[in-house]
């Protein structure tokens, strides 16, 4: 049972929940399990702009130090950045603090190994078995051996260089509003698109510690809806916190989300013969709009369960190039081994310059079929059983035949609460909206 890492690192409120005694603690740890004072070792660490990161790193790479590490410090940088670099560096290992789209107060901290991937589950295990048995770390380094802090100037242009490298169009012509969340990308992102040409409005550029995520970025476009449309631009792009993921605007003002952005893409990769067994992996939060439209263009979708941690399973393991998320998680592994929120609108921009078409034209690739979601409350030991009650069984089988091919049911039961989600996708929001609420209500009579 894990007591620490969660599904994507360590997270908390900074300084209550995620305190610098964990950090060390975590740091020491860590550069043991993933060393064992074999021989000095080398660390980068790159983080967001929340006021805790600072503090936090101080105690992290204090740690790290302390059983021999030598920590490079990347500064401001997203995590797909701290990602690449790791590799790039030649690191043993690569550490993002960063608690992503969550508000100013929390932080997180999680790690990539020496090819940039995050790590197994059996590894975190083992770095918490430690956390709180530091007397099992064997490392006792003198003077001479305990690691040093050093500062990395060239973090974010050295990634930078690498995004613009894969891209290569030139966006000459383009106004484009850039939504930093101000975030890690407040330097990196309008710096790409400036150096491949396009005319670039910054907004939400200006972190002060405090105002990461604050009403903009992926999660609060409006701000961004509303700039596009006053300055006419082509379209708005918009990242969380550290910059993994990836929101667009179109020229209307209108949201593209994660499924356009993927099928989008995957078309022009397809074209280009870049993208493998012509596959895309999404999770079964994919709209049904995605899978219909992706069939007709000869793309095969696979699905995992929901979290980009699932999708880059599937992708390693079948070895395809394109995964991602309805909410904007978007991985092309070829080059790079996490969600990027800067390389994905890269290649987006990519297919509307070589497509010769606006965004809300793009769009068009797929119909995005109306979804409805409503919660049913259950007792908390009945919420995975709901396939166990014939009638609800029935009931489920009985709604999909009504739905024929062009609707279907999702049932989730919440990983925090004593809830059923009931997801019904379909043509006519009015119909599935009551096939949904019926299928919610059965449920709840049923195991509440």
């Amino acid at each position: 049972m894990r007591k620490y890492f969660g599904t994507d690192g360590i997270r908390g409120i900074a300084n209550e929940e995620l305190t610098c005694e964990l950090a060390y603690k975590l740091g020491r740890a860590a550069g043991y399990v993933l060393n064992k004072c074999n021989e000095k070792f080398k660390v980068l660490i790159g983080k967001d702009t929340r006021i805790s990161s600072d503090m936090l790193e101080s105690a992290l790479a204090s740690g790290i130090m302390s059983v021999g590490g030598d920590v490079v410090s990347l500064g401001v940088i997203p995590t797909p950045g701290v990602s690449y670099l790791t590799k790039k560096y030649n690191a043993d290992f690569g550490i993002v603090i960063s608690a992503s789209h969550n508000p100013y107060e929390y932080n997180g901290i999680k790690f990539f190994n020496n090819e940039g991937f995050k790590l197994t589950d059996e590894i975190e295990l083992e770095i918490e078995k430690y956390i709180d048995n530091q007397d099992l770390i064997e490392c006792r380094f003198d003077s001479k051996r305990i690691g040093k802090s050093i500062i990395e100037e060239n973090a974010t242009k050295d990634y930078a260089s690498y995004l613009e490298e894969i891209v290569g169009t030139n966006f000459k012509g383009l106004n484009i509003v850039l939504d930093c969340a101000n975030g890690a990308a407040y330097k990196i992102a309008p710096k790409v698109f400036e150096e491949l040409g396009a005319n670039v409005t910054v907004i939400n550029n200006k972190p002060n510690g405090i105002n990461i995520n604050v009403e903009c970025g992926s999660t609060h476009t409006k701000m961004l809806r509303d700039t596009v449309k006053k300055l006419n631009a082509d379209l708005g792009l918009a990242y969380d916190g550290d910059a993994d993921r990836l929101i667009a605007i179109d020229e209307n003002g209108e949201e593209v989300n994660g499924d356009y952005i993927l099928l989008i893409c995957a078309n022009l990769l397809k074209k280009e013969n870049k993208l493998r067994d012509n596959s895309l992996v999404v999770t079964v939060m994919s709209n049904l709009g995605l899978h219909i439209a992706a069939k007709e263009l000869g793309i095969d979708i696979h699905q995992t369960k929901v979290g980009d941690r699932y999708v880059l399973e599937k992708m390693k393991e079948e070895h395809y190039s394109l995964g991602g998320e309805q909410s904007g998680h978007m991985i092309f592994l070829d080059y790079n081994t996490t969600g990027d929120g800067v390389l994905s609108s890269l290649f987006l921009v990519d297919a509307m310059v070589k497509e010769n078409k606006k965004l809300f034209e793009l769009k068009n690739i797929m119909k995005e079929y109306p979804q409805v979601l409503i919660n049913a409350k259950v007792k908390n030991e009945h919420k995975t059983t709901y396939m166990n009650d014939i009638e609800i069984k029935t009931k489920i089988a009985d709604i999909e035949n009504e739905l024929d091919g062009r609707g279907r049911v999702l049932i989730r039961p919440s990983g925090t609460e004593p809830l059923v989600r009931v997801m019904l996708e379909g043509e006519d929001t009015n119909h599935i909206d009551s096939l949904a609420r019926n299928l919610a209500t059965m449920i709840e009579s049923k195991l509440s």
